[in-house]
């Protein structure tokens, strides 16, 4: 009988130990798109991407310009040409457009890259001070609202939103 007694008693302190646990279970939430877009470094380096972005775009507008140029005066010359001198134009317009694509290929690149490089520190820094606001707060999810998978939020989850501005603005 007491062993019975220890039993319940066992278990109902089990339960009431994971019943207060469940309560101490905090959940927050964040719209990351939002806030990243929000901060200033952030909007800097979509200003900076988009100067970068203009330049490549004006070079390629310039190198477009000359070849269309060059078919132009190629085209209004073609049948009074020789032969060798026909082919050699035929084959430098090839040329220029081989350079274009390339060029194209290229500035995709390293728009790319210079893209990663900008936007790569301040993830950084945003998931760094994700980490500390969870763990300074007891939370043990920090929820993406802006990813679209969230099912339901509750009113007692938490926007980790301030908590987050106030670490990377240290």
């Amino acid at each position: 009988m007491k062993s019975i007694k220890a039993i319940v008693a066992a278990a109902a302190l089990a339960v009431a130990t994971i019943a207060t646990n469940a309560q101490d279970l905090k959940f927050a939430h964040i719209d990351s798109q939002a806030f990243l877009t929000s901060l200033p470094e952030w909007t800097q380096a979509q200003t900076t991407l988009q100067e970068e972005a203009k330049k490549l775009t004006d070079q390629m507008s310039v190198m477009q310009n000359e070849l269309q140029q060059k078919f132009q005066d190629y085209a209004s010359k073609r049948d009074s040409l020789p032969e060798l001198i026909r082919a050699t134009k035929e084959k430098e317009l090839e040329d220029s457009q081989a350079r274009i694509q390339s060029f194209q290929q290229l500035a995709q690149q390293s728009l790319s890259k210079k893209e990663s490089d900008l936007l790569q520190p301040i993830l950084e820094k945003y998931q760094q001070a994700l980490e500390v606001v969870a763990k300074e707060n007891n939370f043990i999810y920090i929820f993406d609202t802006s990813s679209q998978v969230l099912l339901y939020k509750s009113e007692q989850s938490i926007d980790a939103a301030p908590f987050v501005k106030a670490k990377m603005t240290k």
